[in-house]
């Protein structure tokens, strides 16, 4: 079983920046992890991923705004918001895909919102 641990939501205004931060712990042999987002009456959809091997993603509406990084040996991943506008409020959920003990399984944190005034 892996645990995921996520902190640094909050409110803030336009133009400002958030830091989030997601932890796992448990039986891990290597892990790919990454953020989603979900609005109200909205999908969750993809934000950024960092795959075990360092590959990065994003999503086309935060390129050049937010940067996913991660620190291998905590195994935690970071995802650092700058410019961030009103839409980008939503509640964003960690998400870790993790090679362990019992084989591959994915996993999600329990969500932090992120609201962003305008």
């Amino acid at each position: 079983q892996v645990q995921l641990v996520e902190s640094g939501g909050g409110l803030v205004q336009a133009g400002g920046s958030l830091r989030l931060s997601c932890a796992a712990s448990g039986s891990i042999f290597s892990i790919s992890m990454g953020w989603f987002r979900q609005a109200p009456g909205k999908q969750r959809d993809l934000v950024a991923t960092v795959a075990s091997d360092g590959n990065t993603n994003y999503g086309d509406s935060v390129k050049g705004r937010f940067t996913i990084s991660r620190d291998n040996a905590k195994n935690t991943v970071y995802l650092q918001m700058n410019s961030l506008k009103p839409e980008d409020t939503a509640v964003y959920y960690c998400n870790a895909f993790v090679v362990g003990s019992r084989g591959p399984a994915n996993y999600w944190g329990q969500g932090t919102q992120v609201t962003v005034s305008s």
